[in-house]
């Protein structure tokens, strides 16, 4: 039976209990009934939402069919659209649960189911195992009713919320001279993320038409991840056509945001952490005092001293939004690595792919009206708090259990050395409370190394960091150079580990 991993359940398209299909939506669906009746909410309201891949409409309408004859009231969302919608609804109409179909950006084979619970959060223990055990026992026939999608009401809401955000965080400011250049790599973001700017006042929003349409086989790319090779080829060449200030990547389901820059006269993708530190100081430099920010254990530190210079308080998670979402009261940003940024906690408690997008884009405005980039802030957080460069490696490997099984073989060997910097060694099953968890962590002189398998796929992932110190702009060349080295070395490392 497929089970609640990191973001909800996924698994390729295929028949049997571990896989997605009609028979195992409808089991899930009739056990987070069971769930949630057994916790006195049900008849609580239920937003129910899909993608676009291939058997999400009839796994939504199926989930919708099965709550309402169980007596939820049932807000199906009415076409294809954004992942952060569900989350935004659920919190917006007060819903028991949300589900969305999506397996986000995983291959074209696969689909998922994701669950929503709290307010708007994702699942988090017990309720995962416990809503797992109500599946086992959910048994047949199940019963189900049909559903009016609703209107565009919600989707309007959201996207006027998110256009807002330059005003709550920046205040007001010209924004209609940016030229932005963006791809929802073929899944639903793209008409909510063009309409989402153009309300917040940006007038030059320009599309990869190749990859604009949601397509279920994702045609043009590989792998449907901004983070994978060649994923934004098309974005940066049109980027680079029309003379853009900012290139947006969403993945299929839109949760997640990459952006591109202009950079020594070329294009180049920021990794998440330059995006997270980014978007974290801006909404910093404006939030209440005493102001929370958070991100994961395998995210880069700079965010935790940024904090500490703008006065603010800082939290280290778990990897994944269900923990991220929950880091503490006066919430104002979170991120993780893996491109996923929550910039609006107050209206979506989750990633959100659109409204990083605009604030991204309302940081260039703010900046380009300076005569400033985002590269140059870069710069000025390395002289700051020293050149923080990080990589990540991802072994792809027959099925999870193998990377569990290497990460024990590294548990039980691991090494006081890594490309020749000795290293401390952690065991975060080891640990106590909420930060346990299956992942090795290797520290060494300005240097971080974590190891864990992939909650969501088949791989290994060794998370790398280097902190370069930086006395001047003059030096920044040479911490690049020295940071890239260490990397490459690390990178070597972890491409040795045996499979």
């Amino acid at each position: 039976m497929l089970r609640f991993g990191t973001a909800g359940l996924r698994g390729p398209l295929q028949d049997g209990p571990d896989g997605m299909n009609l028979d195992t939506v409808s089991r899930t669906t009739a056990g987070l009934v069971d769930w949630l009746r057994g916790r006195c909410l049900g008849g609580g309201a239920v937003v129910v939402g899909r993608d676009a891949r291939h058997g999400s409409a009839e796994f939504a309408i199926a989930t919708a069919e099965i709550f309402a004859a169980a007596g939820f009231p049932v807000t199906l969302l009415p076409r294809p659209l954004p992942t952060p919608i569900v989350a935004y609804a659920v919190r917006e109409l007060g819903a028991v649960a949300g589900v969305q179909i999506t397996a986000s950006h995983n291959p074209a084979t696969d689909n998922g189911y994701k669950v929503y619970l709290d307010g708007g959060s994702q699942l988090i223990a017990p309720a995962d195992t416990e809503i797992e055990r109500c599946i086992e026992a959910a048994t047949e026939p199940i019963p189900r009713t049909p559903v009016t999608p609703a209107a565009d009401d919600l989707v309007r809401r959201y996207i006027d919320r998110v256009a807002q955000l330059p005003e709550l965080i920046g205040g007001p400011g010209e924004r209609s001279d940016v030229r932005i250049v963006l791809t929802p790599l073929h899944g639903v973001g793209g008409e909510t993320a063009v309409a989402a700017l153009t309300a917040a006042g940006f007038k030059h929003v320009h599309v990869v038409g190749a990859q604009f349409a949601p397509d279920a086989d994702f045609p043009t790319v590989a792998f449907p991840n901004p983070e994978e090779p060649g994923a934004t080829d098309l974005l940066l060449a049109t980027a680079t056509r029309i003379g853009a200030d900012l290139a947006i990547a969403l993945d299929p389901d839109a949760d997640r945001c990459a952006i591109g820059i202009p950079d020594d006269g070329g294009w180049r993708m920021l990794r998440g952490d330059e995006t997270g530190a980014l978007l974290g100081d801006y909404v910093l430099r404006t939030a209440p005092p005493d102001s929370l920010v958070a991100t994961t254990i395998v995210s880069s530190r700079l965010l935790s001293k940024l904090a500490a210079a703008r006065g603010a308080r800082y939290v280290e998670t778990l990897t994944g939004f269900k923990w991220l979402a929950r880091a503490g009261d006066g919430l104002v940003y979170a991120y993780e690595e893996a491109i996923g940024h929550c910039a609006d906690p107050a209206a979506v408690r989750d990633k959100d792919g659109i409204s990083a997008a605009v604030l991204a884009a309302d940081l260039v405005a703010r900046l380009k009206a300076a005569d400033r980039t985002l590269a140059d802030e870069l710069d000025d957080y390395a002289v700051e708090f020293g050149l923080h460069a990080t990589d990540q490696v991802s072994l792809r490997l027959p099925d999870p259990a193998a990377a569990a099984d290497l990460v024990n073989r590294l548990r039980a060997a691991p090494p006081d050395e890594i490309a020749g910097e000795p290293v401390e060694y952690t065991d975060l099953l080891q640990v106590r409370g909420r930060m346990r968890t299956d992942a090795l962590v290797f520290e060494g002189a300005g240097s971080r190394i974590v190891v864990r398998p992939s909650g969501t796929e088949p791989k290994l992932k060794c998370y790398l960091e280097v902190v370069e110190p930086v006395a001047d702009r003059d030096s920044l060349a040479a911490a690049r150079t020295s940071s890239e080295r260490r990397l490459a070395e690390f990178r070597a490392y972890c491409g040795r580990l045996p499979k």
